[in-house]
């Protein structure tokens, strides 16, 4: 069959009947009939949703008409729909001569190359030239050892690559826990997502990583019980970084998002158990640790729930949906900026001072946000409100609608302004959890290698050691090198396969998120990040029905929760029998 089909013969096609045109075809849409094109084939652009063939296992790009939000991972339906379920207008697909790699040779990319849309060569030179930093950055550091025997210095290279490991895997999974619904809702592209979260990841680990931490990580083991045992010790400590490194390997090829603090107290527990006994594990912390299997996701779920309701009933519902979204965002900022300063960063340890403080911050947080919106969105605001409001619909009474009433979503420009306030907040919020996961979950990798490099240069003396710049600096370039390479693996389950995410859903998770695992870590309440974020994108999902959520992919993440701590435990077993052997051939 030749291309030489006109727009007249192709626009009388009936129904779904599809004309075959050339090998390299494209799906169009005119008007609710399904034909194929070739490119050889001119049409009006305005008259026909142009489609190119999906690869299924690369990302596909959707952009909304005269909005800067890139859609990197959803099918058609994720933005066609708005947060009512109603299909939006005006959207259109990045032709075949945008793309920089045809589909056929997407196909045959690696992973790295399809989430970029890079050549694999590009991919493969930025792969290497991360394998020969790890290998060589090394020998600059001063944590390396200063005057030990040869030995030693081996023993110290070879325990700051296991650390490294470790961090890269952390970046490959745990990120995604900051950046995976701001990818999936279309508020960044995926290649937005991973320089910005690898600049603050790199500087909350440098900046506000733990400077001091305990030999035995998350008060699992009783440190009483390998006194004057250093060798094996050392092996224990590398046995978990291997271990935890393992699982979380394996979990971010699959795309699982696990706890890597689960994977450090499995690894811990495995260790301690086989190598120490029942003696050394402390039992109550193990029992706090597993029920945040249960407490985190709930706990998640609901809150984001409500968060996500709210916004229906109170923006979506008000005459001006935009402007009630314009005026919400500073309420929100003020919320949890004034949180934020005062539970997690109090600038006083007097009540009345830290409080006036944690207003203010709120306060010029508020303002500043208002001023972005108001100064990036004002031309659509004005838009809106010279326009006449539209009429609601008949069946919806604005005075008698519930809380948990299903409400159509804006439409048209009003959309845009939604979309777009709510886009720029989630920036803000996955910038937060960037920052504030480097400074934080650094400590997993780093803990156990400064300990292990602290026995082997004699400076263990108690149970708190020090941990050096350099070590830190390590911690992050390892984060931001997993994140680079691996991390659009998990940040494709969280942003895409859970349920279908917009800004304002993707908001929602992540704000909802971010307050449970504030507040409950002040109240000392056993909660994961990572089991947090997913149940939240779980609770946006069931807020708009319980078809919303993919239920298999959702069994798989609970399953890789549930055999994490043991699957940790075993590999550090394994691991720490080959390296007492080991160390008991070198030393």
């Amino acid at each position: 069959m030749t291309s030489s089909y006109s727009l007249s013969s192709i626009r009388n096609t009936t129904k779904s009947e599809a004309l075959l045109v050339a090998q390299k075809s494209y799906l169009f849409f005119p008007k609710q009939r399904l034909c194929v094109f070739s490119n050889e084939t001119q049409f009006p652009k305005k008259d026909f949703l142009v489609l190119k063939p999906q690869i299924s296992s690369s990302f596909s790009f959707l952009r909304l008409k005269n909005s800067s939000f890139t859609h990197p991972f959803a099918a058609l339906s994720s933005f066609a729909e708005s947060d009512g379920d109603k299909k939006s207008e005006n959207f259109e697909v990045k032709s075949h001569q945008e793309n920089a790699i045809s589909s056929e040779e997407e196909g045959d990319l690696p992973g790295m190359a399809q989430a970029f849309h890079i050549s694999s060569s590009t991919a493969s030179a930025i792969s290497i030239c991360i394998a020969l930093a790890a290998l060589v950055f090394p020998f600059f550091m001063k944590s390396l050892g200063q005057g030990l025997v040869l030995k030693y210095k081996i023993l110290s290279y070879v325990t700051i690559l296991f650390g490294f490991y470790m961090a890269w895997n952390i970046g490959a999974n745990d990120v995604a826990n900051a950046m995976g619904t701001s990818v999936g809702s279309g508020a960044l592209s995926l290649r937005q997502a991973v320089v910005t979260a690898g600049i603050l990841e790199f500087l909350g680990a440098l900046s506000m990583g733990t400077h001091v931490t305990s030999t035995m990580q998350k008060g699992i083991l009783v440190a009483n019980v390998f006194q004057g045992k250093d060798t094996l010790l050392f092996a224990g400590l590398l046995s978990s970084l291997a271990a935890a490194g393992t699982w979380l390997q394996v979990a971010s090829y699959y795309g699982w998002p696990v706890s890597t603090t689960h994977c450090i107290v499995g690894s811990m527990v495995g260790f301690g158990l086989v190598y120490g006994g029942t003696g050394a594990v402390f039992w109550s912390s193990l029992a706090r640790v597993t029920s945040s299997w249960v407490i985190s996701p709930l706990l998640g779920a609901v809150v984001s729930f409500l968060v996500y309701k709210c916004i229906r009933r109170f923006v979506y519902s008000a005459r001006n949906p935009g402007q009630a979204a314009a005026a919400a965002a500073p309420i929100a900022v003020f919320l949890g900026v004034a949180g934020i300063s005062f539970i997690a960063l109090p600038l006083s340890k007097n009540l009345t001072i830290a409080l006036g403080q944690a207003i203010t911050c709120g306060a010029i947080g508020a303002f500043v946000v208002d001023r972005i919106i108001r100064g990036q969105l004002g031309h659509l605001l004005a838009k809106a409100s010279s326009k006449e409001p539209e009429p609601e619909p008949e069946t919806t009474d604005a005075k008698n609608i519930g809380f948990l009433s299903d409400i159509a979503g804006p439409k048209g420009t009003q959309l845009k302004i939604v979309y777009g306030v709510f886009g720029y907040m989630q920036v803000l919020s996955a910038c937060f959890m960037s920052f504030a996961h480097g400074g934080n979950d650094v400590s997993n990798a780093i803990g156990p290698l400064a300990a292990a490099l602290a026995i082997l240069q004699g400076g263990l003396s108690g149970a708190d050691i020090v941990i050096p710049n350099d070590v830190l600096a390590w911690g992050g370039f390892g984060i931001v090198a997993g994140l680079t390479m691996w991390g659009y693996r998990v940040i494709a389950t969280i942003g895409k396969k859970i349920t279908e995410l917009t800004p304002t859903r993707g908001f929602a998770a992540e704000f909802a998120a971010a307050s449970v695992v504030l507040c409950a870590s002040k109240l000392g309440l056993p909660i994961s990040g990572t089991h947090t974020l997913v149940g939240a994108v779980m609770g946006v999902g069931f807020a708009r029905g319980l078809n919303s959520v993919r239920a298999e992919t959702v069994k798989e993440i609970v399953t890789s929760w549930l055999v994490t701590i043991p699957a940790g435990a075993i590999f550090a077993v394994v691991y720490t029998w080959i390296f007492t052997k080991l160390l008991a051939y070198i030393l």
